[in-house]
Order: structure tokens, then C-alpha cells, then sequence
């Protein structure tokens, strides 16, 4: 059996063990277990039958990841992103007053025009248009967005917020007023202030203990250091009150079952595909969407991709020759690519967000995860959260976020590969970097660099250095914006 894994996944060609491949996959499958449970909580607020979505994210999961590790031979794992599940609750439903199912139809369009643009390699032109110093800047800027999020999820920030800042409260304009019913969401314009926590707090001195240990493990060159920090921290958190041992019956397979049937192919019924373009208004807003939100799942594939895989070797010098110049999709980026898109069309189909490639992939191919044989143990942990559900929400986010910015430093090593003496380079490399992390958006990071390249090469008059591709993607980017701030 280790033979043919060896040969199937080529395991010593990509120098890594059937060891290593299953430590990595179990490290992922625990940095990610959390999109499941958060998943349908924010969909839920969008009207959703929320069992009925934790399934489904588990089966577009366990379909993405399993056929990007089958089909493409890499560790990257795929399900609902993040930032497009908030904007398909906030921004398309609430916001623009789609109904869940009418949102379910037009992530099954982004998914198919996704399809199209990478099966007629629209996506292998745009990975070619962007500047080698971008690409530095989109691998460094993940660094340093992952680390972000892990001092986020660590509650190692705190924010302080100007009261005479704050523009809304619940998604509602605020007027100075009491509010009722508590508060949800606030957002403040400029007027939030990072500071340092006071550590006074157990889940904050566990993720403290987390870090210091993971750092001193990787020091040392432990083996699978990851995972034993992860474990060890949840250990950890018993006695500190932090890890959750109280493992409660979740709701039973069969009515989450019950619910899926009701997501599944919803957005194909009269509620969702059927009325979707029933008038002009309704209808151009839709294509708009389509487009807006395709944009984005697109960056933040290619962001990832290019990010983790070209930093850690597994895009090789040739493999990204090969994406460049073959016009088949024999290389391992142009698969990958291609799974991508499937896998957002089957979301749609099944009743969940747009899936991407994630960036908590990072902490399996930190652990050492260099082929296709990381998504499979991946792919069964996610399966395995079906029956399993109670037993991985015992472990605590204090025990993963040190995962995350430990993986983030490493990838900043991109950054040695920007001229930071030139300002031409260092602008749009900046920009592209600093605002994933604070736009908390891999695709607006991207799209900052990209405008703010235009602008320098304009300034330098070096005009041959702007392909259409580039102008042509920026324009959307603009649009996009535009469509955010009016609409």
C-alpha cells in the first residue's frame, strides 16, 4: 500500500512521507473544522435551515477536496470561504434583497462563468498579466493577512472604538440613540483603535501558551510540531476552563439530513433561478452580482494558489512553465484551477456559499503537506464530522490561532523578493499586501495593488508595462467598488 501511494501521489518525487501527508491532512482538517460550525450560523440569518447547510458545506468540502487532491496531486482543501459567506447573508440577501434561494442561483452562475473563464484558460491569462512583484506581494500579503487572523482569533487585539465615529449599529444607521435588543455588529468610520489585550483573560493566555510552544517546537525541529501544539494546547485548556469537555448529542443525522433536502437544488426552483430575472432592475443587479462576486472567488483562489504554492516549492519552476505555455491543463496549477470552479458550481447546486481554496490550507502544507495525499485525510476528517460534529468542537480557537500566525510569518519570505528601493515596485506591492490585512479581502488586496500599479506605471509613462488584461480586471475592480458604495 505504501508503494502505490508512493507512486500514485508521487510522495519522494515532492520528497514527503505517507507519514507527513497524514499528519499534514490531520492538521488542515483541524484548522478548518471551524467553517463548518460557522458556516451556518451566518447563512442561517439569510433564512436558511441551518443543519441543512452545515451539510451541505460538508459535502462541496469533501467533493472539492478530495477531487483537487485525486485530480490536481495538491494540499490545498476547499470549502465555503469566509468572507463570501458574509457577503452572501449581508451583502446579497440583506443587503440587496435577494432571497436565499435567488443568492443559491447566482452562486451556481458565478461557479459556471468561473468554469468558463478557466476552461477557455481566461484564468491562466490573468495569472501571466500579473507582475512577478504583485506575485511577491500577493504571497507576502497572505502572510501577512493569516497572521492577522490568528491575533484576531487568539483575542490577542482588542479595538477601541470612538463613540462619535460609529456610523451604524446592527446594519442600521446609528443617531446617537439607545439601542435595543443588544448589539450585533457596529461599524465605525476611522474610529477603531487596535491595542494590546491585558492577557488577563484564560483563552488569551492559552493561545500565549499555544504560540510560545509551537515556537519552541519548531525551533527545535519536532516533527508534525504543529499538530502536537495544537493537541497540547487543548490539553492545556482543561484545566484552564478554555477546552470545552461537556460533548453534548448534536442534532440527529437523519433531520439534518431532512433539512438538506430542503437547500438542495433550491436554487433551481421558481423561488430561486425561476425569479431571478423577472425584471430589468432585479435582473441587472444579478448580472452585476455575478460578476462582482466571480471576480472576487477568483482572486482569492489565485491569490492562495500562487501564495502557498509558489512559496513552498509545490508549483515547481517547471510546473509553472508549464501553465504558462501548455495550452491542455496538464500542469498542476491549471488543475487546481479547474477544481476550484466545479467545486462553487456544486455549492450553488447543494445550498451553501461559493467555496476557494483556503488559506487554513496553509497549516497542512506548514506541517509538511506537499501532495494530494494531505486533501484525502482532509477530506475524511470532513466526512468524518457528520457523526463526529460534538467531538472536533472540543477543540478551542485558542489552540488553532497560533497555527495561523505562525504559517502567516513564514510566508512573509515572499517580501525578500521585492525591490523595496524602488518605489515603483514598493507602492503597488504595499498596497497590495497591507490591504488584505485590513480590508480583511484577498481579492481587494489584489485589486489595491493592481489600481496602484496602473497609477505608478501612468506616473512613469512606461506604458508597455500595463497589459489589457490588467486594465480590463481593474475596471471591474472599480465597478465593484462602485456597486459597494451606491447601491
Amino acid at each position: 500500500m505504501p508503494d502505490i501511494m508512493d507512486k500514485f501521489f508521487k510522495l519522494t518525487e515532492n520528497h514527503t512521507t505517507v507519514k507527513t501527508e497524514v499528519l499534514a491532512g490531520l492538521t488542515t482538517f483541524v484548522s478548518m473544522a471551524y467553517i463548518f460550525f460557522l458556516n451556518p450560523q451566518i447563512l442561517s440569518q439569510a433564512g436558511m435551515p441551518q443543519q441543512g447547510v452545515f451539510v451541505a458545506a460538508i459535502v462541496v468540502a469533501v467533493f472539492g477536496t478530495l477531487l483537487m487532491g485525486l485530480y490536481a496531486n495538491v494540499p490545498f482543501a476547499l470549502a465555503p470561504g469566509i468572507g463570501l459567506q458574509a457577503y452572501f447573508t449581508y451583502t446579497i440577501v440583506l443587503g440587496f434583497g435577494f432571497s436565499w434561494q435567488q443568492a443559491l442561483a447566482i452562486v451556481f452562475l458565478v461557479g459556471i462563468l468561473d468554469i468558463i473563464i478557466t476552461l477557455t484558460h481566461g484564468r491562466q491569462a490573468i495569472v501571466k498579466a500579473i507582475p512577478e512583484e504583485l506575485k511577491a506581494a500577493i504571497g507576502g500579503g497572505l502572510g501577512i493577512f493569516v497572521t492577522y487572523i490568528g491575533l484576531k482569533n487568539a483575542n490577542f487585539l482588542n479595538f477601541l472604538v470612538d463613540g462619535n465615529k460609529i456610523m451604524s449599529i446592527n446594519d442600521q444607521k446609528y443617531d446617537g440613540g439607545a439601542v435595543k435588543g443588544g448589539i450585533h455588529s457596529l461599524t465605525a468610520s476611522g474610529g477603531a483603535t487596535p491595542e494590546l489585550t491585558k492577557f488577563t483573560d484564560p483563552a488569551v493566555l492559552l493561545a500565549l501558551i499555544g504560540l510560545i510552544l509551537l515556537v519552541v517546537l519548531l525551533m527545535k525541529k519536532v516533527p508534525a510540531a504543529f499538530l502536537i501544539a495544537l493537541v497540547a494546547t487543548t490539553l492545556i485548556g482543561i484545566p484552564m476552563g478554555v477546552t470545552n469537555t461537556h460533548i453534548t448529542a448534536a442534532n440527529s443525522l437523519s433531520q439534518s439530513f431532512n433539512d438538506f433536502s430542503h437547500t438542495a437544488f433550491a436554487g433551481f426552483s421558481h423561488a430561486g433561478m425561476g425569479s431571478l430575472f423577472q425584471n430589468w432592475t432585479h435582473a441587472s443587479l444579478a448580472i452585476v452580482t455575478i460578476f462582482a462576486v466571480g471576480l472576487t472567488g477568483l482572486f482569492d483562489a489565485i491569490g492562495t494558489l500562487i501564495g502557498i504554492g509558489n512559496q513552498t516549492g509545490i508549483f515547481t519552476k517547471a510546473d509553472q512553465a508549464a501553465f504558462e505555455a501548455d495550452h491542455s491543463f496538464n500542469s498542476k496549477m491549471d488543475k487546481a484551477l479547474v477544481v476550484d470552479t466545479f467545486t462553487t458550481t456544486l455549492a450553488g447546486a447543494v445550498g451553501t456559499s461559493n467555496t476557494t481554496t483556503l488559506i487554513e490550507s496553509s497549516t497542512g502544507v506548514a506541517a509538511g503537506g506537499r501532495t494530494g495525499l494531505t486533501n484525502i485525510v482532509a477530506a475524511l476528517g470532513f466526512l468524518a464530522m457528520l457523526f463526529l460534529a460534538p467531538l472536533v468542537s472540543v477543540v478551542p480557537t485558542a489552540a488553532t490561532s497560533p497555527l495561523l500566525i505562525v504559517v502567516g510569518i513564514m510566508m512573509m519570505s515572499e517580501f525578500k523578493k521585492i525591490d523595496w528601493q524602488d518605489l515603483g515596485a514598493a507602492i503597488p506591492a504595499f498596497f497590495t499586501s497591507i490591504f488584505m490585512a485590513l480590508s480583511f479581502s484577498i481579492s481587494y488586496g489584489i485589486a489595491a495593488g493592481f489600481i496602484f500599479y496602473i497609477i505608478v506605471k501612468a506616473a512613469q509613462k512606461k506604458w508597455a508595462d500595463l497589459s489589457p488584461i490588467l486594465l480590463v480586471i481593474s475596471l471591474f475592480f472599480v465597478i465593484n467598488f462602485l456597486l459597494i458604495a451606491f447601491i
